[in-house]
Order: C-alpha cells, then sequence, then structure tokens
C-alpha cells in the first residue's frame, strides 16, 4: 500500500551537483520523519540526512554544508540537493520514510518504509 520511488542519481565529476528527488504513494494517513541513507557495497548503510514532518534536519558531518534535504508535504516528496560532490560520495542512495497508511482492511497501520535505492557515482 505504500510505494517510495526514487530518481535523480547518476554519474557526475566530482565539484559537480545533483538532486534527488524520493515520492511517496500508496494509501497514506500521514509521513512523520523523512530522510537520506546510503550504502557502499561491503559497509553498513549510513544515515546521510533527515526532515522531520516540521521541517527539522539532521545530517552526518560528512555531508554538513554541502548536502540540503527538504521535503513537500502535498507532494509527499523528500529532496536531497547534493553540492560540492566528492567520490567519496559515491554509493547508492536510499530514501526512507515513516509512513502511517490505511491497510487494504482498512486499518490503521505505520511502515519504515525505503526506497530501491538509486545509484549516485562521483569521479574524480
Amino acid at each position: 500500500q505504500v510505494q517510495l520511488v526514487e530518481s535523480g542519481g547518476g554519474l557526475v565529476q566530482a565539484g559537480g551537483s545533483l538532486r534527488l528527488s524520493c515520492a511517496a504513494s500508496g494509501t497514506i494517513f500521514s509521513i512523520n520523519t523523512m530522510g537520506w541513507y546510503r550504502q557502499v557495497p561491503g559497509k553498513q548503510r549510513e544515515l546521510v540526512a533527515t526532515i522531520t514532518s516540521g521541517s527539522s534536519t539532521n545530517y552526518a558531518d560528512s555531508v554538513k554544508g554541502r548536502f540540503t534535504i527538504s521535503r513537500d508535504n502535498a507532494k509527499k516528496t523528500v529532496y536531497l540537493q547534493m553540492n560540492s560532490l566528492k567520490p567519496a560520495d559515491t554509493a547508492v542512495y536510499y530514501c526512507n520514510a515513516d509512513v502511517a497508511y490505511i491497510s487494504s482492511t482498512g486499518r490503521y497501520r505505520t511502515l519504515d518504509a525505503w526506497g530501491q535505492g538509486t545509484l549516485v557515482t562521483v569521479s574524480s
């Protein structure tokens, strides 16, 4: 009943910029915190940035000052503007959302939802 679809990944040179988007769809009642995480093969998934429904933000130290997270509640979409990209930012980026939705049986449910991931590659 809930789906997160990411877009905007790709290949960029060091120092360049990319903007990731993640749209939530389904029988959604409300969305609390939304965020972006990233994972490199062989390593644990790590937090990049989160944003609450009230637009309070939190960033990993490694991206502070370079990345900006934002959201459009009407569109159920979260964005990640990534500037001054470094090769160390190369990873699969995953969208996450704390979602309350109505199930097919009409019940109120909550879900820690994840997108399928989008690859960001930064060349040196």
